[in-house]
């Protein structure tokens, strides 16, 4: 005989009420118009229209790292580029090389007798900028100056090295020695830069500083 949902045993209740649960459920996301329908329709849009930008967030990821390093290596560039240009400049900067010579021969007890600039010689990359300079001193002093030319910031080559020992008493040289004073002779130093604007400024002349 037929009974009262009421009498139905607590268990078949619930399953009735799961069961019931589960159809409207289902009703409310397929049938269309209803508003459950309409979300997961809105929903699907969305999973579509979010999936390219997806794809392109992870191509920005990448795109975001490679800045990063490229960041990196442009930093290490351009200290390598700041160490460079001190070694060698790009505009030819004559006054504060030769200040550089002149206080590295001071500092070894050495005097500069003349620094007459030469011609500037063109190269494929690069200016080539030449001082003839007469020196004498101490022998060990002169030492001295040639090993602190070596440690300067600045990039340099010595060459045409002519020395000759200074006669006891000092005797047959035009200027007058400092005590100890036993060889003197002449060389030629030179330095670089890059500028091309600079060469002609430095093409000829000659600048002699005596003492």
């Amino acid at each position: 005989m037929p009974t009262a949902f009421r009498e139905w045993p607590w268990f078949l209740q619930a399953l009735f009420y799961l069961g019931l649960t589960i159809v409207l459920v289902l009703v409310g996301f397929f049938v269309p118009g209803l508003p459950l329908s309409s979300v997961r329709s809105e929903l699907e849009t969305a999973q579509e229209q979010l999936k390219p930008l997806d794809t392109e967030v992870s191509n920005l990821r990448v795109y975001k790292q490679r800045r990063a390093e490229l960041q990196s290596e442009m930093g290490a560039l351009q200290k390598q580029l700041a160490t460079l240009q001190t070694i060698v400049p790009e505009e030819k900067e004559a006054d504060q090389f030769i200040l550089m010579v002149q206080r590295a021969a001071a500092t070894s007890g050495v005097s500069i007798r003349t620094l007459t600039a030469k011609a500037v010689a063109q190269k494929q990359y690069y200016y080539e900028m030449p001082f003839d300079i007469e020196a004498d001193g101490p022998y060990y002093s002169v030492l001295d100056f040639f090993a602190r030319l070596g440690r300067l910031s600045r990039i340099m080559n010595v060459g045409d090295l002519k020395l000759t020992a200074v006669p006891t008493g000092g005797g047959g040289s035009k200027f007058r020695l400092a005590p100890g004073t036993s060889v003197t002779g002449t060389f030629t130093i030179t330095t670089f830069f890059t500028n091309p604007q600079e060469a002609p400024a430095a093409a000829s002349g000659s600048a002699q500083a005596k003492r």
